[in-house]
């Protein structure tokens, strides 16, 4: 067991007064046998009113309505976890399906659709890139997605972006550098051409020595669904996979979906500027 604190600050400064719509929160983790939350609290400004639902992936949304006007957006979540990762490696996996080409039994194909199904256009230069990785047609499917999630993390360079969004899997390919967003991108869409479920993952990344790329901020992975042992988190950027330091928030069928804050402000700011800082640490339980 690992004892985890974390501390989400994001603020919003504009040049003038403000109104505010509804902000859209992804901040805090589902318990389950991999974590457990300990304490979870919100420090907003200014003062307003929330709500919480859960969304259509099971994802909990806090709904935040700040009061009156302001040149400052501000959110803080804090969070004491404890993280229960167990290394599917060494399994005894006795469904054939779980060797290349994938095959999902029908009742699981019903739910999975969404995430087999690529949203990115296909591209040869994508297909190639992730055909020259293929392994033998009766490859353990475990096996080629390791195989696979380090060639993204030694294959390609990491460099933090400013820019909204992720690069397309191609955009990847073509600069040969990225973000952990565009890593698990490219990792997730190449899957769903090969007819895996996958899925985008938001959270954090705790990193003690500061030796893995993405920490100190919100972090991006995937998950990959199997037969017999189900969803499985690998994160390319730095060659993990169901690691300790991963703490996962969200999962969305697509990174538009998984912005940690969204919402929309009334009347001309003038300008604005945007910080965030993320801390994680570990504390004796």
């Amino acid at each position: 067991m690992t004892r985890m604190s974390i501390r989400h600050q994001t603020r919003y400064l504009y040049g003038q007064p403000v109104r505010f719509g509804v902000q859209r929160m992804l901040l805090r983790p589902r318990d389950s046998h991999a974590g457990r939350i300990i304490s979870a609290t919100l420090e907003l400004f200014p003062a307003g009113r929330t709500s919480w639902t859960y969304d259509a992936l099971g994802n909990c949304v806090c709904w935040f309505q700040p009061q009156g006007e302001s040149t400052e957006l501000e959110i803080i979540s804090n969070l004491v976890l404890d993280r229960f990762p167990a290394q599917p490696v060494g399994l005894a996996i006795q469904d054939p399906r779980t060797a290349a080409p994938i095959q999902y039994p029908l009742a699981d194909r019903a739910v999975l659709t969404p995430f087999i199904t690529p949203t990115s256009e296909s591209d040869p230069r994508v297909l190639d890139w992730v055909q020259e990785r293929m392994g033998q047609p009766d490859e353990p499917v475990l096996d080629f997605l390791i195989r696979l999630n380090s060639s993204i993390h030694q294959g390609f360079v990491y460099g933090e972006r400013q820019e909204l969004g992720v690069q397309s899997p191609a955009e990847t390919l073509a600069r040969g550098c990225g973000t952990c967003r565009d890593f698990a991108w490219l990792m997730i869409e190449t899957l769903r051409f090969l007819g895996y479920a996958a899925r985008f993952v938001t959270g954090y990344l705790h990193s003690p020595n500061a030796d893995h790329a993405g920490a100190g901020a919100t972090h991006a992975w995937c998950e990959v669904f199997l037969p017999d042992i189900g969803w499985i988190e690998f994160d390319p950027t730095n060659g993990l996979m169901e690691s300790p330091d991963l703490v996962r928030v969200a999962t969305t069928r697509t990174p538009a979906e998984a912005s940690p804050v969204l919402g929309t402000i009334v009347g001309d700011p003038h300008t604005c500027e945007m910080l965030v800082a993320v801390d994680v640490r570990i504390i004796d339980p």
